[in-house]
């Protein structure tokens, strides 16, 4: 006799998965986001893994995440509290616990709560088929997910521990029931991924349908879940992470400037995929040098913006303090040179798989003397890809060094992105030296109407010209220590790149009225919840609004005016409050900041407390529209 199913519809769902490092669950996250995009739901992902390699087995410090948000509706965060948490261990479980919404899903893996996990993870309730607590507040559904796992696997040549590596597809499996998924996308991607292992293909598969019959046939299993597709404009869409995205839009620009591109690098978390996904390109002409140092690499990319090349260096914290000395060089050579730093929590090793918002003053001032560059954030993963071109598109057009801030959330979170149309791209043009008269000698730091010097590369006949970190005359670029000379480039330099602001959207508001009572000011991945928390106290009747810059040195023209437009600015950051400061300073307007330096991306709802709590204090009283 077949049993009767209940199907019931909703509008979104967050499921975060835990466990282990070895248990699989970024694959099983990311396999899960794949098959979700493919369907046609918007999404968000926030992964979450320690910082060791190979983190100690059931320890809290050892719990590795996916967290993914999916609906019919826009999506804009990972979501804050989860409807469904599967917890492979007691670590797991004790970590995330509580965020998981009351009357949540909670499936736990019973294997994972032996006497061993328990005394590592220190867990000092019931294990949970014992719970009352965790029963009565939860949908709990136990399942001995490594038993079944093997019995599955019974008669395929594997060891108990490569069979036991196969029990993420049985919770996989048994959440595609649940969701009414079709795997057919999974089944491709292992096929892809085991092609040369066919016995580890055969245990994968044979799993992952384990654990869809398991829902299917389990009689105490009556309700399944549908999510419709979500109503988005037409286009051809792709799941992208934010590496991914920032690659495709670095070999766009070389494409779109005609221009090779050379990226130099040293390995570093989360920037290094940056380098690894670049090198699988070298059909679009792409150069990739693994440095041994990061000096080394940005050292290569000055040597390939000097020889013509578009070139690109990428790091995090640690590794931009090193690249210092060398990014002053290449903004006194005035050559194009885009660095990308990929932020995680510091200072020195800090949290290295943890996201922060923590370079921006590093970024605007850490390097000696008097040393200007333009700056410009991504603000999501797909917004990594546009990001990127407009890096490249400043960098050529104004012979400039430009930083773009990444972070590890946007890094490694994925979301669907639609792919543009090549010709939607606009072309990138670099500026070419003219001929000089004949009997006058080329003056490399002459300069056009934006203050930009020609891009003269080597072999050009008639075009020598000297080269090095020593102060430039202007015009002719031989050594000066002449002292108003020095003031003069000093002061030229700087006018160029404030110049690069006339080249740029004018600021606008994101979300809500162009003044009002209450403004978010917000840069890089805050982007999500500050724009999802303004639509909903929008609809709450509070007269707020949300901007959001991309371009931060040079700020864009019409950012004063629209600043003096409210009453109460906040700026939400993941520091310690470094655009309030450089807002402060920049404009002599008062900002609340409102900062989180946990290692976590900010959530709606510790932001929307601070809002309420701010509208509840004496100083400002209500501002409801």
């Amino acid at each position: 006799m077949t049993k009767e199913t209940k199907k019931q519809e909703t509008s979104e769902i967050t499921i975060k998965f835990a466990g282990d490092s070895g248990d699989g669950m970024q694959l099983t996250g990311s396999l899960f986001t794949n098959n979700a995009a493919l369907f046609g739901n918007d999404l968000a992902t926030f992964p979450d893994f320690p910082a060791e390699i190979r983190a100690p087995l059931g320890t809290l410090s050892g719990v590795s995440g996916f967290q993914l948000h999916f609906g019919s509706r826009e999506i804009f965060t990972p979501g804050d509290r989860y409807d469904v948490l599967v917890a492979m261990n007691a670590a797991a479980l004790k970590v995330n616990l509580g965020k998981l919404k009351k009357g949540g899903t909670l499936i736990v893996n019973t294997e994972g709560f032996d006497s061993k996990n328990l005394k590592i993870a220190h867990y000092d309730r019931p294990v949970p088929e014992e719970d009352d607590e965790l029963k009565s507040s939860y949908e709990l559904i136990p399942i001995q997910v490594t038993k079944l796992t093997r019995t599955a696997l019974e008669g395929v040549d594997l060891s108990n521990k490569e069979k036991d590596r196969c029990k993420n597809m049985f919770v996989l499996g048994f959440l595609y029931w649940r969701f009414n998924r079709d795997p057919t996308t999974t089944i491709n991607s292992l096929k892809k991924k085991f092609a040369s292992k066919p016995v580890l293909l055969e245990a994968n598969l044979a799993v992952l349908q384990a654990g869809f019959n398991y829902g299917d046939t389990t009689e105490t299993f009556t309700v399944t879940y549908d999510i419709p597709p979500a109503q988005m404009p037409e286009g051809l869409y792709r799941n992208i992470m934010g590496n991914e995205a920032l690659v495709l839009g670095l070999i766009a620009a070389s494409e779109r400037s005609h221009l090779p591109l050379f990226y130099g690098s040293y390995p570093i978390t989360p920037a290094s995929d940056i380098l690894h996904l670049l090198s699988r390109h070298k059909n679009f002409g792409v150069k990739t040098f693994q440095a041994e140092d990061e000096i080394a690499g940005i050292g290569s990319a000055i040597g390939a913006a000097y020889g013509g090349h578009l070139a690109v260096t990428g790091t995090s914290g640690p590794g931009m303090a090193l690249k210092g000395e060398a990014l002053g060089l290449a903004l006194m050579l005035e050559l194009p040179l885009v660095i990308i730093n990929v932020q995680r929590g510091g200072p020195s090793t800090g949290l290295p798989t943890k996201t922060e918002q923590a370079d921006l003053l590093q970024a605007m001032y850490g390097r000696n003397g008097e040393s200007p560059v333009a700056v410009i954030a991504a603000s999501s993963p797909g917004d990594c890809f546009d990001t990127a071109y407009e890096a490249c598109r400043i960098a050529v057009e104004h012979m400039t060094p430009v930083i773009m801030l990444s972070d590890g959330y946007i890094a490694n979170g994925a979301e669907p992105w639609k792919v543009p149309e090549v010709e939607q791209l606009s072309p990138i043009q670099s500026v070419t030296p003219e001929s000089p008269e004949e009997g006058i000698s080329f003056q490399p730091y002459s300069r056009n109407e934006n203050l930009t010097r020609a891009w003269a590369t080597p072999g050009m006949k008639g075009f020598a010209h000297r080269v090095g970190g020593l102060e430039k005359e202007a015009l002719t670029g031989n050594v000066s220590y002449d002292p108003a000379n020095h003031e003069y480039m000093v002061k030229i330099r700087q006018a160029k790149v404030d110049r690069i602001a006339q080249f740029l959207p004018k600021a606008s508001i994101n979300k809500g009225a162009a003044q009002g009572d209450i403004l978010l000011l917000g840069w890089g991945s805050t982007l999500g919840v500050l724009d999802s928390t303004t639509t909903e106290l929008i609809d709450k009747g509070l007269a707020i609004s949300h901007l959001h810059l991309r371009y931060l040195n040079p700020f864009p023209e019409g950012l004063p005016e629209l600043l003096a437009n409210f009453k109460t600015i906040i700026v939400p950051e993941i520091n310690n409050g470094q655009l309030s400061k450089i807002i402060k300073e920049r404009f002599l307007v008062p900002v609340i900041p409102f900062n989180k330096i946990q290692g976590l991306p900010i959530n709606k709802t510790e932001l929307k407390d601070f809002i309420y709590a701010l509208l509840e204090s004496e100083e400002n009283g209500s501002i409801k529209s």
